[in-house]
């Protein structure tokens, strides 16, 4: 099992920034991809950014050049500083991991987990 832990999340105004962080922790064998997602009010959870355990990210397209996903291997972190925030940032954020971890048999077997998730809400 991975337990995930946002946190840094709030109200911001437009223009404004927040850093979101992410630790993981349990029965961690490895962590692959790490991520994070985004869901509105009414609206589905949405791919934000993720970066791999090489280092290669991915963005969603309305975010480039204004958010940047990093991660701390030795820390089990990954981070999300958003720059120049704007209304429609409003969402929850939820970290996410794809992590093989060690059963109580002492193997490994993969999962995806999901964090509890973090509002930000920013105003006009």
């Amino acid at each position: 099992q991975v337990q995930l832990v946002e946190s840094g999340g709030g109200l911001v105004q437009a223009g404004g920034a927040l850093r979101l962080s992410c630790a993981a922790s349990g029965r961690i064998y490895n962590l692959n991809t790490m991520g994070w997602h985004r869901q509105a009010p009414g609206k589905q959870r949405d791919l934000v950014a993720t970066m791999t355990s090489g280092g290669i990210t991915n963005y969603e397209e309305s975010v480039k050049g204004r958010f940047e996903i990093s991660r701390d291997n030795d820390k089990y972190t990954v981070y999300l500083q958003m720059n120049s925030l704007k209304p429609e940032d409003t969402a929850v954020y939820y970290c996410n991991t794809d992590a093989a971890v060690w059963t109580s048999r002492g193997s490994v077997t993969t999962g995806d987990y999901w964090g509890q998730g973090t509002q930000v809400t920013v105003s006009a």
